[in-house]
């Protein structure tokens, strides 16, 4: 999984860190750099899910497929991974949103087969 994480931030050099979150909060995998603490970001995933899903759910708008925050310095995205697990990704704020979709989309449907 963490080549997964590798191949992603590779293929999109905007994608500054990714992790993979369970539902829980729990972190399963992660590429972060030493300053973000992995902890804080399972949480946060875990809990930006949960409100997104709530979001969606309570105003008709289906099954949650993806949560992103745009701040000045870039993005946070989440992707679900299946039902058990999130795909999170922090961006610059140079990120082109859909590549970084798209790529995210692809890494999410291989990992899905292996969570």
């Amino acid at each position: 999984m963490y080549n997964l994480l590798r191949e992603l931030q590779h293929a999109s050099p905007d994608i500054e860190a990714s992790a993979i979150v369970s539902v829980d909060g729990l972190s399963i995998a992660s590429a972060l750099p030493q300053d973000v603490e992995e902890d804080r970001v399972s949480a946060m995933s875990a809990a930006m899910l949960s409100l997104g899903d709530r979001i969606s759910s309570e105003l008709g708008r289906g099954t949650l497929n993806q949560v992103y925050v745009k701040g000045d310095e870039g993005y946070v995205i989440l992707m679900s991974i299946g039902e058990e697990a999130v795909l999170t990704a922090l961006a610059n704020n140079r990120a082109k949103l859909g590549l970084i979709l798209l790529d995210m989309r692809r890494t999410a449907e291989a990992l899905e087969q292996l969570i």
